[in-house]
Formats: C-alpha cells, sequence, structure tokens
C-alpha cells in the first residue's frame, strides 16, 4: 500500500510573501505571512521504493481524490499557527551542560555558582529557554545514575524560577527521577533524547502534565548509534517515527503541547544529516512546531574539516539560517550571543 507525504517548498519572503498570500498565489507556512510557498513535494512511498515529485499548489486539484483528500488535509496542517509560548519570532534555546563529559563543554558549569553565572550571560545574550542537563548524551557517553544525575542539576532547578521568572525552563534528561523534580519546580519543557523510552518510568511522568514534550528521533543509545546507521529512507523513516509517538499522546491532556526534532548527530551519519536539513520543511506537514540541535556537531567538522567544537560557530550559524528559510524558528544553541546576531541580521534582511 503506497503512503503519500507532504513536503512545502518554494518560498517567498516578507513583503513579497504577503503581497502573493492576498493575492492568493501562495499560503502562509505555519500561519505566518512573513513567509509562504507555491509548490508541495510529494513523496510517494511503497515497499519497495521511495518516489517524490513537485507541483505547484494550483494543480492540487488534478490529483486523483484520494491522494487529494490526503494532500489537503497534510497543506492544512502545514499552513496552521504554531502557539509555542506565543511567540511570532524565533526562539533560541541556550544549552547548559552541568556535566564533566560533555562533548563541547564538559565540566565548566558543574558548579552553582559557574551555571548560574552562565544562565545570566545566555539570558541577557538573548536566550528565550535554558536547556539544562546532567548527563551527557555524547556518542559513546556512559549512563550516569538517577541520584547522580539529580545531583547534579538539583540546586540550579529548584531556584531557577525565582531568579528567572520569564525565561523557560527546560530540563535534557532520560530520567522520571529527574523528570518529576523538575516538573514539580515548574520546568516549561521535558527534553529526552531516548523519546522517553530509556526510562520505563518516564512516559508516566510526562502524559498528563501541563508541559511542552521533545519528541526526539534517535537510532540506538548514545553508546551504539553512531555505528554504522542505516534507514529505509532518513526523510520518511523519522517522519513515521513521529507519527506514531505524537498518536501515544492523543488520548492523553496536554496533546498539543509537543515539539519535533529530528535529531541531527543522533544516530546519523553526514549524508543522513545534510539530507534532513535539506528537506527539513517536510516536518511541518505534522502540524508541531520543530527544534534543531545543529550546534558544534560533528557534520560540522565532516565538511569544513574543523575539530575544535568551539570553533564551529560559522557551519552552525549556517545550518540555522537555512532552517529559518524553511520555516523552522526554533534552535538548541552553544553561542546564543553569536546566533542571536545572525538571525536578526537575517530576519531583518529577509522582511524587506
Amino acid at each position: 500500500m503506497k503512503k503519500y507525504y507532504t513536503r512545502a517548498c518554494n518560498f517567498f519572503y516578507g513583503s513579497d510573501s504577503i503581497r502573493l498570500i492576498k493575492k492568493k498565489i501562495t499560503l502562509p507556512l505555519c500561519g505566518e505571512n512573513s513567509i509562504s510557498f507555491n509548490k508541495i513535494e510529494i513523496f510517494i512511498r511503497d515497499k519497495k521504493k521511495v518516489e517524490s515529485k513537485i507541483i505547484e499548489l494550483k494543480d492540487v486539484k488534478k490529483l486523483s481524490a484520494r491522494i487529494q483528500k490526503k494532500i489537503i488535509k497534510d497543506i492544512k496542517k502545514i499552513t496552521s499557527k504554531r502557539t509555542f509560548f506565543k511567540k511570532n519570532n524565533h526562539l533560541l534555546m541556550g544549552v547548559l551542560n552541568m556535566t564533566p563529559d560533555s562533548f563541547s563543554d564538559g565540566g565548566k558549569y558543574n558548579s552553582l555558582k559557574k551555571a548560574s553565572k552562565k544562565i545570566i550571560e545566555m539570558i541577557n545574550a538573548g536566550a528565550d529557554i535554558i536547556d539544562i542537563g546532567g548527563e551527557s548524551t555524547r556518542p559513546g557517553s556512559k549512563i550516569v545514575s538517577q541520584k547522580n544525575e539529580l545531583r547534579r542539576v538539583q540546586k540550579i532547578i529548584k531556584n531557577f524560577k525565582k531568579r528567572f521568572p520569564k525565561t523557560f525552563l527546560s530540563i535534557d534528561t532520560r530520567k522520571s527521577l529527574v523528570m518529576d523534580y523538575s516538573i514539580k519546580n515548574n520546568a516549561d519543557i521535558i527534553n529526552d533524547v531516548s523519546c522517553f523510552k530509556f526510562d520505563p518510568k518516564s512516559f508516566n511522568s510526562i502524559k498528563n502534565k501541563n508541559i511542552w514534550k521533545i519528541i526526539h528521533h534517535m537510532q540506538g543509545t548514545p553508546q551504539t548509534m553512531q555505528i554504522n546507521p542505516k534507514y529505509n529512507h532518513i526523510l520518511l523513516d523519522i517522519y513515521d517515527f513521529f507519527e506514531e509517538e505524537i498518536k501515544k499522546f492523543k488520548t492523553f491532556k496536554h496533546n498539543k503541547k509537543i515539539i519535533l526534532d529530528p535529531g541531527i548527530g543522533f544516530g546519523k551519519n553526514l549524508k543522513h544529516n545534510l539530507m534532513i536539513l535539506n528537506k527539513i520543511s517536510i516536518f511541518h506537514s505534522l502540524g508541531f512546531p520543530v527544534l534543531i540541535g545543529t550546534s558544534r556537531k560533528k557534520f560540522i567538522n565532516q565538511i569544513s574539516g574543523i575539530y575544535d567544537t568551539k570553533e564551529r560557530i560559522g557551519g552552525t550559524l549556517s545550518s540555522i539560517i537555512f532552517s529559518l528559510s524553511q520555516g523552522i524558528k526554533f534552535f538548541r544553541v552553544h553561542n546564543v550571543e553569536e546566533i542571536k546576531q545572525g538571525l536578526l541580521v537575517f530576519e531583518k534582511i529577509l522582511k524587506k
């Protein structure tokens, strides 16, 4: 049986976009008039192969009734407004690793004083969200016990909302104990790279809670994910994964508070990562905000030859700006100040 997927493409920006929407030539992307599209790429998948074709919106009516019904349903989701934190512009999630072994900044912020100083620095630089983690999930990292992980982040989480009431708090954890403590202390987001599969109790910790849940794709575990990752079709496999995970929340409260993260670098090689970024707009047809985490990732080194993670700001900014041009507005980053500056300039250019 064939399955159909829809990707918005051929985008227009700023005043051009607004003018074309008024003329009914384009449709707004994610409910925003500042970016619109007039073409879609349709992927057709069966058991043996994947094919795709690009058509103009006006030609959707020429499709067969069955296919047309599916594509129109997808377009409705693509054009629906995202309500993520009631903000229309981009969102930056600043990374705070309170770990001794994270791939980029392990050991730098594992005291309350250093962590607090870093949080203030990122907020002043333009971070909307702070993502706090007490366990590294880099390739080959070791598992940390629940108690040790909680011990690392407990104090900073406990006082976060009192000190930074206007900043959203995200907790990067795979452990139900840390999730429960974070939710009790008013965390806004739970960011679990295992998609609530590592700890059998984690899904129950979050399923009916009034918090945002990040559905994150990872093939394997941090210990195995980079050992020759393989897919039938990287884009559509991740899409199908998201679809199945979204269904799990359907009968629970707050089932609209979902964020999708395709997991750049989590069980993907260079070709996989580039394909995801190149066609990232396919995930808009699921109807939820999309988060991209390319900051300092290995694929930048594989392209540029820059081994030092701290020297990968240019590659990070390039991937983020491209994603922004595809309608993605939510980014997890280490270098908040530099990325914020780049996004502000790029958005200003697009609006003209």
